[in-house]
C-alpha cells in the first residue's frame, strides 16, 4: 500500500501543542525587555539597600563645623566609603567649652556642605551636637555604630581633657552608650601645617576602620572611650601607645585689661552682640549682654567684667576687666605610660577614658589588648 507524503506529517494535536508552545516562546521574548529593566531595578534596589546597611559614624568636634581637622576626618571617612557619614557640630569654635550643655534656650540647627556627608551645623557645644543626634530628633537614626569627635586642632591631655569640647564630645556619647573615639593633632604653631590633618586621618583609618569592624562583633572595649592624640608630624610617629592621663596642664594666665582697651564698646563685640540679640529673640530671660558674657565664657581667651555694689548706677559701679589665656607649661618629670610623655616622644597616644575609677584599670587591660589586635589585623 502506497501512503501519501501527507500521511507521514506529525499527528494534528502534536502539531498543534507546538504551535502553541513556539507562540508562547514569541511573547516571552517580546517580553524580555521590561523583564531586564525590571532585573535591572531590583539591581538598583539591592545597591540601595546595601548602602543602608552600612555601619553608621557620627562625627562632631570642638572647633567648629569649618575646622580643618573635622573636614580632613569627614572626607577621608567619605572617599574610603565603607561608612555613612553624619556630622552634627558647633557653628563656632568651642573648643574650650568642657562638658557644658545648653538647657531652657532655644538651639539654631542648619544644614550645611560638608564633603558629601549630611551635615548639620547646631549653635550649642559639642555635648549638644552628641546630645542632640543621638535624640532622634534630627537624624532616621538614635544610635550610630561609632561617634568620633575631632580632629582638634592642639592636644587634649592631662588636664585639658577636663577643658576639652572635642573630649566632651565622646564622652556625651559614651554617656549614652555609643562607643566613641576622640582625636587631636598636637599643633604646633610655626611648625604644623594643614596637610598634617590629612596624614593625621590616614594614621587614625587603620584604628577607626578596627573599631567599626569589632564593634559590630562586640569585641570592641566596653564602658570607655578612646582618646587618640597624634603627634606633630603623624607619618613620622613610631606607632601606637596605650596611656593613662597624665596631670600635666598648662598654666592659666589673667592679664588686666584697661578701661580704654576694652572691647566692649568697639568692634570687638560685634559677633557677640549680634549672637546676644539672635538669642534675646529667642525669649531668652537672659539680657544681650549678659548673654554675650556667657558666650565669652566658652572662648580660650575670657572677658570677665567685675561689678561693685548691684543698684548702682553705671558711673557709680567699680568695673575691672581680664582676659584669660594658657600658656605652655614647662614639661615635668612624667610616667612612662603617660599620654603627654608618649605623644611627646613620637608616639600615638591612646587613653581609654572612663566614667569610673571602678573600671579604669579593666579598660586599660582591654584597651591594650584590642590594640594589639587590631593593628595586627586580627579578625
Amino acid at each position: 500500500m502506497t501512503t501519501s507524503l501527507k500521511n507521514n506529517l506529525l499527528p494534528p494535536s502534536l502539531v498543534s501543542n507546538l504551535q502553541e508552545m513556539l507562540l508562547s516562546r514569541k511573547q516571552s521574548e517580546e517580553e524580555s525587555p521590561s523583564v531586564g529593566t525590571s532585573d535591572s531595578s531590583l539591581v538598583e534596589v539591592d545597591s540601595a539597600e546595601k548602602e543602608s546597611l552600612k555601619p553608621v559614624v557620627l562625627v562632631t568636634n570642638g572647633d567648629g563645623i569649618d575646622a580643618l581637622g573635622l573636614t580632613a576626618l569627614v572626607e577621608g571617612l567619605v572617599k574610603e566609603g565603607k561608612c555613612d557619614v553624619h556630622v552634627c557640630a558647633p557653628q563656632s569654635d568651642r573648643s574650650s567649652s568642657g562638658h557644658s550643655v545648653t538647657l531652657g534656650e532655644t538651639l539654631t540647627v542648619s544644614s550645611v556642605e560638608v564633603s558629601g556627608a549630611t551635615a548639620f551645623e547646631v549653635s550649642g557645644t559639642p555635648a549638644d551636637c552628641v546630645s542632640l543626634a543621638l535624640s532622634g530628633a534630627l537624624f532616621s537614626w538614635t544610635k550610630p555604630t561609632l561617634v568620633i569627635s575631632g580632629i582638634n586642632r592642639g592636644l587634649s591631655c592631662g588636664h585639658h581633657i577636663f577643658y576639652s569640647g572635642v573630649i566632651a564630645g565622646a564622652r556625651e556619647a559614651m554617656i549614652s552608650g555609643v562607643p566613641a573615639i576622640s582625636i587631636s593633632l598636637n599643633w604646633k604653631k610655626d611648625e604644623s601645617q594643614e596637610s598634617d590633618f590629612k596624614d593625621a586621618v590616614n594614621v587614625c583609618l587603620p584604628l577607626i576602620h578596627a573599631a567599626i569592624r569589632d564593634i559590630e562583633k562586640d569585641l570592641f572595649p566596653k564602658n570607655c572611650s578612646l582618646n587618640i592624640e597624634v603627634p606633630t608630624t603623624p607619618l613620622t610617629n613610631k606607632g601606637f601607645r596605650v596611656t593613662r592621663q597624665s596631670l600635666w596642664r598648662s598654666k592659666p594666665s589673667w592679664q588686666a585689661v584697661s578701661a580704654n582697651r576694652h572691647p566692649s564698646g568697639g568692634n570687638f563685640m560685634s559677633n557677640q552682640q549680634s549672637l546676644g540679640i539672635q538669642l534675646a529673640q529667642l525669649s531668652r530671660d537672659a539680657s544681650a549682654a549678659g548673654a554675650a558674657r556667657r558666650i565669652n565664657t566658652h572662648k580660650k581667651n575670657v572677658e570677665v567684667e567685675s561689678v561693685g555694689v548691684a543698684g548702682k548706677n553705671d558711673s557709680e559701679r567699680v568695673k575691672k576687666y581680664f582676659r584669660q589665656e594658657f600658656l605652655d607649661k614647662e614639661l615635668e618629670d612624667m610616667d612612662d605610660d603617660s599620654d603627654l610623655n608618649a605623644l611627646t616622644n613620637g608616639f600615638v597616644s591612646v587613653t581609654p577614658m572612663s566614667l569610673s575609677p571602678h573600671v579604669e584599670l579593666d579598660a586599660q587591660t582591654s584597651t591594650s589588648n584590642w590594640i594589639t589586635a587590631a593593628l595586627s589585623g586580627g579578625e
